[in-house]
């Protein structure tokens, strides 16, 4: 019996949720909603909102983040949901909750996913406006159905293409103060278009057997660990160069400082991957790119203030 599934049932009856029982689901949720992402997800929605001139009041504010942040979520939930058969086959993901039988496909999860959808995109077109529940919606789609039904399992390009997701954020935290979308975010939104690849290229490096396995065509099973490394030297390399764009629009020298710093960073160890291809540097590589997003997005909200 899986530990997870041993937590729940050893449960007594009536005793309500116990301290190890809570904790499970409270994991189980967590993996399936793929919250982490969608944290980042909100926080750059947030962020694009502080940079962009205009007045929000902090109840749209909450109203933004809460919509990035369950859209977010419904699309994980789906990926989890339509990959649950590719899923058993990767180490890195066989112990998800559809996987495992923690939780069972069938309508209603459907019906639940749909509902965290509408409520991410409804509020937001009362509370914000149109063009940011558009935004939210497209985020969610994008990542759902364009990547995770249409492109992952086709094309090398699943990445590049479907990681527009993460774009739509931007625009969603802009559009929340000014539909019209002046330079900073457009340029932030393409930053977070080139920032997907190198990053997710740089795991499937890191996983290749995994993907092999499974029969996802990343660009490292398609074309090699050293190919893919030098796509993610260059991709880095543009995303940087792009991600120093925003100063000369009016960000400051704080916002300067954090972009240059990790972007140096992110290209660094992108040169040591390109160098010599191996699952320690393309871990490596992985983890500056959370670096390198991390520092501009922190450093782009301190320099609004």
């Amino acid at each position: 019996m899986p530990a997870r599934e041993a937590v729940f049932r050893n449960s007594a009856p009536g005793a309500g949720l116990s301290a190890a029982r809570a904790r499970g689901m409270v994991r189980l949720a967590a993996n399936l909603f793929k919250l982490r992402i969608g944290t980042m997800m909100a926080v750059t929605a947030l962020v694009a909102l502080l940079v962009t001139p205009g007045q929000v009041t902090p109840w749209q504010a909450v109203v933004l983040t809460l919509s990035v942040l369950l859209g977010s979520a419904g699309a994980g939930a789906f990926n989890q949901y339509y990959e649950h058969d590719i899923d058993a086959r990767m180490r890195r993901t066989r112990d998800r909750p559809f996987v495992t039988g923690a939780f069972v496909r069938g309508p209603l999860w459907l019906a639940v996913i749909g509902f965290l959808i509408l409520i991410a995109v409804v509020p937001a077109a009362f509370v914000l406006n149109v063009h940011a529940a558009l935004y939210v919606f497209l985020g969610a789609f994008f990542y759902a159905v364009v990547y995770t039904v249409w492109l992952k399992r086709r094309t090398w390009w699943n990445i590049v293409i479907g990681g527009a997701s993460g774009s739509f954020a931007v625009l969603a935290g802009a559009a929340a103060v000014d539909p019209g979308l002046g330079p900073i975010p457009v340029t932030l939104a393409v930053v977070l278009f080139l920032w997907t690849p190198p990053h997710f290229w740089s795991l499937a490096i890191a996983g290749r057997e995994d993907y092999a396995a499974a029969g996802i065509p990343m660009l490292p099973v398609v074309a090699g660990d050293a190919v893919a490394a030098r796509a993610v030297l260059w991709h880095t390399v543009a995303l940087v160069a792009c991600s120093l764009v925003p100063f000369w629009f009016g960000l400051g020298w704080l916002y300067l400082a954090g972009a240059a710093g990790g972007g140096a960073w992110f290209v660094y160890r992108s040169i040591q991957l390109a160098r010599a291809p191996s699952r320690a540097t393309a871990m490596n590589a992985f983890f500056a790119s959370l670096i390198q997003l991390s520092l501009l997005l922190v450093f782009a909200a301190l320099d609004s203030f």
